[in-house]
């Protein structure tokens, strides 16, 4: 890319994959936009880790990840998207990493205030983020074919992101703060 302003997207449209143009809001460039946040929260987060962190390789996979499923949202249906999803694998290693963090936390007994430490507070956002998106691919679902694995994948997600928040507060001897009315 030779410059970064094109000039084709000032009469508000933009370009799908293969060069469809649709308007700037419609449903696929709305959830790509919002996957772009949730990329760019996980990308705070690592920023918030050290470099030797043990999740900042599966949260640098989870971020290639959301790019190829914002190349495969931006695809229209009748073309071919070469980019290969590792989707159902990546939902297999966040159950796996879930469940090891589950094994060394205490049990959840209440609700919880996101918040905590820097990362902590920013895990909470990157989760509520992830559900956002998650809501916009399925009514994005409903107009278009999407791979059901991506839909998993992000389920999944939230709930990683969920639980490596309160492994953060563990990891460095803090409490969750309850809700409690």
């Amino acid at each position: 890319m030779k410059k970064i302003y094109t000039k084709t997207g000032d009469e508000g449209m933009t370009g799908l994959r293969g060069g469809v143009r649709v308007p700037k809001d419609d449903l696929r460039i709305e959830t790509n936009g919002m996957m772009d946040e949730l990329n760019s929260v996980i990308g705070i987060c690592r920023s918030l880790m050290g470099d030797n962190d043990d999740e900042q390789g599966l949260l640098r996979a989870i971020q290639q990840e959301l790019m190829t499923i914002m190349s495969h949202v931006a695809t229209p249906e009748g073309k071919t998207n070469p980019r290969e999803l590792h989707a159902e694998e990546l939902t297999k290693q966040l159950e796996h990493e879930i469940d090891l963090i589950n094994d060394q936390i205490d049990p959840q007994k209440h609700f919880i205030l996101p918040g905590g430490t820097p990362l902590s507070a920013h895990l909470h956002f990157a989760r509520a983020k992830t559900r956002t998106v998650e809501r916009r691919l399925w009514s994005l679902k409903h107009k278009v074919e999407l791979d059901p694995a991506i839909l998993c994948f992000m389920n999944r997600l939230s709930d990683y992101l969920f639980m490596l928040a309160r492994a953060e507060m563990f990891w460095k001897g803090c409490n969750d703060e309850p809700f409690i009315r």
